[in-house]
């Protein structure tokens, strides 16, 4: 398959360069609207520049759904501010989130299916499939990219949570931007890695049957 005939890169997926820029607007500008007139006018800042980026990505004619999910996100996160009546309930969803992924993606690996192998053999084309999980160094390779998942999440989970404690919101939003796509970045890293290994270790096994056969 050429690169013309391949569909939109995870990059691209997740709204580009401008896409990942623009994802932290919302937060910033929640907390800026609320040190100057309180949380009803945040919420109502916080959405108004979520769907502003809507409005802005399909003026430019780039894909909507990463900035409509975090139309969603932010409404979300808006509605339950409002109902603790707290700044820092903006930013509960995140961090129920990020313990909940990390609970999941720890627990694929115990039972020695890491999730990050799992969602790459269901994106996989039919002809590239392999029982991943019976290779030693393959499943070696998804594990190392499942736990920098888990260590991603739990870090988040653990400095945003001690900032929520603290009601800490200015520190809150600066940690949301910092631990959110830089440290997801790192991970699919990590990710390509091990997928490029897992794709060497098919090659290598379709070879050797080949000349077996």
């Amino acid at each position: 398959m050429t690169d013309a005939e391949q569909g939109p890169t995870l990059l691209e997926r997740m709204g580009g360069v401008s896409g990942l820029a623009a994802a932290g607007v919302p937060s910033l500008a929640f907390v800026i609207a609320n040190a100057i007139a309180g949380l009803d006018a945040a919420v109502v800042v916080a959405i108004a520049a979520s769907i502003g980026l809507v409005v802005l990505r399909r003026w430019r004619r780039q894909p909507i759904q990463p900035a409509v999910s975090g139309l969603l996100g932010v409404v979300i996160a808006s509605l339950i501010a409002l109902y603790t009546g707290s700044a820092e309930g903006y930013f509960l969803p995140g961090i129920w989130m990020s313990v909940g992924l990390a609970t999941v993606f720890a627990a694929s690996v115990v039972v020695r299916r890491p999730l990050v192998g799992v969602i790459w053999n269901a994106l996989t084309s039919a002809g590239e499939r392999a029982v991943w999980h019976t290779d030693r160094k393959t499943l070696h390779a998804f594990d190392i990219a499942t736990l920098t998942f888990v260590a991603v999440f739990a870090a988040r989970y653990v400095v945003q949570g001690r900032l929520y404690d603290a009601g800490s919101v200015e520190w809150l939003a600066a940690a949301r931007v910092a631990m959110g796509y830089p440290m997801l970045v790192l991970a699919l890293l990590v990710t390509w890695w091990a997928v490029r290994r897992a794709r060497d270790r098919f090659a290598t096994t379709v070879v050797a049957e080949k000349v077996s056969a």
